[in-house]
């Protein structure tokens, strides 16, 4: 049984407006990697995603086999990395990352942050040597477009290209949400999907027999993304992408047999009524995206929406929270 690499996802990010008016077929790039404790990732992160150009990979310890029964490390390490085109703007943009991890050094050590050029053709080649097959579940399997996978009966192979937009099947959040989904999602179901990124919670869904989803994302790159995601697993029968989130005017109540949103703590609280009375009675909300210390906070919302929240299912420092509505 083939074991997991190191894990790594991506938070995408708009199109770098000076590099798409660039047209520069020789551009550079500046690769900028930190290693960072877990507890320092999501403010460092905020800023990669700031300065960066193209997304931020995220890169955690593997070495694990989920089809032996065993779970992912928590890891003491988590390497961030992003790229600037090298233009007018990246001395600015390299200056205000740099900035960012001495401050967290000022509290934690960390190293400081490491710096490599790269030609156009190595800065595409980077973002896909971190990504392999990975299954992800009993049933789920998530295959890069541009590497092969034979598959074995009854597996559900999604195939994405992991740097178009969130959701790659390697972070712990969406890795608990398909997870979860592979236990919950029958044949005739009906799914909502708040912040579907990729789209990979929407395909596997609906491969794994939902009659329909509804698949709502407020970035409009996302968006495009996870339609051509749609479009190449087979499934524009029974999925619908759509620019929004909740309240929505085609999302009325009691007609969800499962709503899940892997986004924030925040946000989810935010939205928590509206989940909840989406949903028909018998079915679930499955909110991810939570960090453990601000699950208590989601838990008071979805339960006061008339959910039953039952036991969380925790990785590492991250969250997923099922609520049941009766």
């Amino acid at each position: 049984m083939a074991r997991c690499d190191p894990a790594t996802f991506f938070v995408p990010l708009e199109t770098d407006q000076a590099f798409a008016e660039s047209g520069d077929a020789d551009l550079k790039w500046l690769e900028l990697s930190v290693q960072s404790p877990p507890e320092f990732v999501e403010p460092l992160s905020q800023i990669f995603y700031r300065y960066g150009h193209g997304g931020v990979a995220l890169e955690e310890e593997g070495g694990y086999s989920p089809d032996e029964g065993e779970l992912p490390p928590v890891p003491s390490q988590v390497t961030l990395r992003t790229y600037l085109p090298i233009n007018s703007t990246t001395e600015e943009r390299r200056n205000r990352i740099d900035l960012a991890v001495r401050l967290v050094a000022h509290v934690c050590p960390i190293p400081p942050l490491q710096e490599r050029v790269l030609e156009e053709q190595e800065w595409e080649d980077s973002w896909k040597e971190h990504f392999h097959v990975l299954r992800v579940s009993p049933r789920i399997v998530i295959k890069p477009t541009w590497r092969s996978y034979e598959p074995v009966p009854g597996d559900i192979v999604i195939s994405l290209d992991p740097g178009m937009a969130f959701g790659t099947g390697q972070h712990p959040t969406t890795r608990m949400c398909l997870e979860r989904l592979d236990k919950v999602c029958r044949a005739g179901m009906d799914v909502l999907d708040i912040g579907c990124g990729s789209g990979i919670l929407s395909i596997a869904a609906a491969r794994l027999g939902a009659r329909s989803v509804f698949a709502l994302e407020i970035d409009s790159v996302a968006v495009g993304a996870a339609k051509q995601n749609v479009r190449e697993n087979g499934a524009l029968h029974n999925v619908r992408v759509g620019q929004g989130t909740l309240p929505h005017p085609e999302v009325r109540a009691r007609i969800y047999d499962i709503a899940v949103a892997n986004i924030s703590a925040k946000v989810v609280s935010e939205i928590a009524k509206e989940l909840v009375t989406a949903v028909k009675p018998g079915g679930e909300v499955i909110a991810s995206g939570i960090v453990l210390e601000h699950s208590d906070s989601v838990v008071r919302e979805l339960t006061a929406a008339g959910g039953r929240v039952d036991e969380p299912i925790v990785d590492g420092d991250w969250v997923t929270l099922i609520a049941s509505v009766g």
